[in-house]
């Protein structure tokens, strides 16, 4: 079977990745910069994010309502999202409305006029959704054990920046950041429809720019320390919010397949260890989950939850004893294999529209330099044993490694 697939080396330096969907009636398009928050320099945390925001801000020949409205004349909706480590500005719509997401994404990324005023506006808008963070301590709690697992690194710091860093950017800042980081050459164009690879290039082709003109930027490496101490903070509320995080190897490591599966079985569903024990027996929380983040050279594996501040210790002493009895033991060879059951499906369920088929490749072809088939990426879960999950237990799950972060009542 052919497959739908496809990347190329366009003339300008930049890469094509495609998804050929025969039968989809609509068109998904983005451009993947390998940029995020963790190249954000010292003293300026939010600015990729910031810059997210303005190329929605105007263009050389669009105001930010015309970029709206051109866009939505065809029924198409564009956004964009500010990840650590890449930046991505995105489109969807009818299938022959392509061609108009490419002619105004590009404008969006490429001739961002950064008009002043809306500088100023836009920072007020950052402003209050850092405050929105800073006010849900459900949200608010991601980013205290970043800052307690990562900091003083780059990945310590919050997404949007802070209320100070945020003030001290200047458009100078945001037009160099763009210069540099928008026509690098490692960036992604990715589009997912029902048109072949020569069609995608002829559509897009016109709209690109004529050459990349900035080498690929390299961050900041990590270099591991031991999680600084506990980072709490105290609010009008009635729940502790509590996250654990520890360090783990980054998303080329053998162990990836093995994390991916510990973290599953952990808390990320209802059948997982920490969701049985805390919610289902105990009745400790509502909520409980556990998240893994793989990047280039490190990553981490995070619980969190919400609870009553007399179940905290109770709660503690429950994780602590799940991730021992992992460590020691391993997950027995049903609740493994339910694991993986869970990460395939899922993965199935999640391919099913052309934006996350666009995701997809563009996401492969940029953190594994090709475009790995769905197929092919789930058969890697397979071979996991209970050994292997219990080994990388027992080499992320020091204590002494440990970064805890807390939001208590007053």
């Amino acid at each position: 079977m052919t497959s739908p697939y496809h990347w190329q080396v366009l003339n300008n330096g930049m890469r094509l990745a495609t998804a050929s969907l025969p039968h989809a009636e609509c068109a998904s398009l983005a451009i993947y910069i390998p940029t995020g928050s963790r190249h954000d320099p010292s003293g300026f945390a939010g600015l990729a994010h910031f810059m997210e925001h303005m190329a929605f801000k105007g263009t050389a020949k669009r105001t930010a309502q015309q970029l709206s409205l051109d866009l939505e004349r065809s029924g198409s909706q564009a956004n964009a999202c500010t990840a650590e480590d890449h930046t991505v500005y995105d489109a969807k719509g009818d299938a022959a409305s392509l061609p108009i997401l490419a002619e105004i994404l590009s404008d969006m990324v490429w001739h961002s006029s950064l008009p002043p005023r809306e500088i100023t506006l836009e920072r007020d808008v950052i402003h209050e959704e850092i405050t929105m963070y800073e006010e849900a301590p459900g949200d608010h709690i991601g980013d205290l054990i970043s800052q307690a697992l990562w900091s003083p690194h780059p990945l310590g710091e919050p997404i949007t920046g802070s209320h100070r860093t945020l003030d001290a950017i200047t458009r100078n800042h945001l037009f160099s950041f763009c210069q540099q980081h928008h026509f690098s050459s490692d960036l992604i164009i990715a589009a997912a429809g029902p048109y072949s690879p020569g069609e995608f290039e002829q559509i897009l082709s016109p709209y690109l720019p004529d050459q990349s003109i900035t080498p690929a930027f390299s961050p900041e490496p990590f270099v591991f320390h031991a999680p600084s101490t506990p980072v709490i903070l105290h609010r009008d509320t009635e729940q502790i919010q509590l996250a654990l995080a520890h360090h783990t190897p980054g998303r080329h490591h053998p162990s990836r397949h093995a994390l991916r599966l510990l973290s599953i079985l952990l808390g990320e569903s209802t059948s997982s260890r920490l969701f049985q024990k805390l919610r289902e027996e105990k009745g400790l929380c509502y909520h409980v989950s556990s998240d893994l983040a793989l990047f280039e050279d490190t990553g981490s594996l995070e619980i969190s939850l919400g609870l009553d501040p007399d179940s905290r210790d109770e709660a503690l002493e429950i994780i602590f004893q799940e991730i021992q009895q992992l460590q020691r033991e391993g997950p027995t060879e049903e609740e493994l294999e339910r694991a993986k059951k869970i990460a395939i499906t899922s993965s199935k369920i999640a391919l099913e529209s052309t934006s996350s088929q666009m995701a997809w490749v563009a996401e492969s072809l940029m953190f594994e330099g090709d475009i790995i088939t769905p197929a092919d990426s789930r058969a890697r879960l397979l071979p996991v044993t209970p050994e292997d999950v219990r080994s990388i237990a027992e080499q992320i799950f020091e204590i002494s490694h440990q970064a805890i972060a807390e939001i208590r009542p007053l």
